[in-house]
């Protein structure tokens, strides 16, 4: 763990700090820390164009300070390297770790297939779903939260649940006007949690609730379609994105080990790649 903090350490650091140059001719020395020194011409770019001499100034001022201290640090931890560091080749794991990323990155946004059809997701849920047990409970739901004082709310409970179309439809158009939350898809789950910070205190979760209930601030709609218990297999609705991405995962790498074969080949059959442990 020390040593994944000095990597990061050093890192931050060069990244923050301007680069340390040879002095240009009638450069201007801002501070020095030992045998570091910071001159007026590192922080060219620092000053917007358009700024006054005056917050020119404070900007460099400021930049002065925070060089000052961060190089003391620099200095102190420079100091402090346990002898077992081979702080060198670390530094060379990162910056290889970094390049490798960036390029698997590029291959992954150039070659990765990212289009997961219908019938693919439900193969993998088939295949997989006994690995998504529910850690808690979880409800398709309808539900309708409105001030207690907002308009036509006999209206609202004429309408409620929606069974047939048009009132579904005056429903929605109603909770998109005047409900402070409300959720009236009826292919999305829900966790139980999610449910009860915007319900009344109390409220059951039973899988025949079907209630209009109001506290002192707010008119509740609520009925319970369907639930899945804990310990129940989730439903794909549920876990969808969670599966996309892991055959996306999948594919990735899968994607990479090709590119590898595709590399040792190409360059074996060049000679570039000779193994004499044969």
């Amino acid at each position: 763990m020390k040593y994944i903090f000095y990597i990061f350490f050093v890192s931050f650091w060069v990244s923050c700090t301007p680069a340390e140059e040879a002095p240009q001719k009638g450069d201007v020395e801002l501070a020095q820390v030992f045998n570091k020194k910071l001159y007026l011409s590192q922080l060219v770019g620092m000053i917007p164009d358009e700024v006054s001499k005056e917050d020119s100034i404070k900007i460099i001022h400021a930049e002065v300070e925070r060089w000052t201290r961060e190089t003391l640090l620099m200095h102190e931890a420079e100091k402090n390297i346990p002898q077992d560091l081979n702080i060198d080749g670390l530094v060379m794991d990162y910056r290889m770790s970094l390049i490798r990323h960036n390029y698997e990155q590029f291959l992954v946004e150039t070659q990765l297939d990212s289009v997961i059809s219908e019938q693919e997701l439900n193969n993998y849920y088939e295949k997989n779903k006994e690995q998504y047990q529910l850690q808690s409970s979880i409800l398709r739901c309808l539900l309708i939260k409105v001030p207690k004082d907002a308009p036509n709310l006999e209206e609202l409970k004429n309408w409620w649940p929606g069974s047939k179309p048009e009132n579904f439809q005056k429903m929605k158009n109603y909770a998109t006007q005047y409900a402070t939350f409300y959720i009236l898809g009826d292919s999305a789950w829900y966790s139980i949690d999610e449910l009860r910070v915007q319900l009344p205190k109390g409220v059951n979760f039973n899988p025949d609730q079907n209630l209009i209930q109001t506290d002192n601030q707010f008119q509740y709609f609520f009925k319970v379609l369907e639930k899945k218990s804990q310990k129940e297999i989730a439903p794909l609705a549920y876990i969808q994105e969670q599966a996309k991405k892991v055959i996306l995962h999948k594919r990735k790498m899968v994607l990479l080990d090709k590119r590898k074969e595709q590399l040792y080949e190409r360059e074996t059959s060049k000679r570039n790649v000779k193994i004499f442990t044969n």
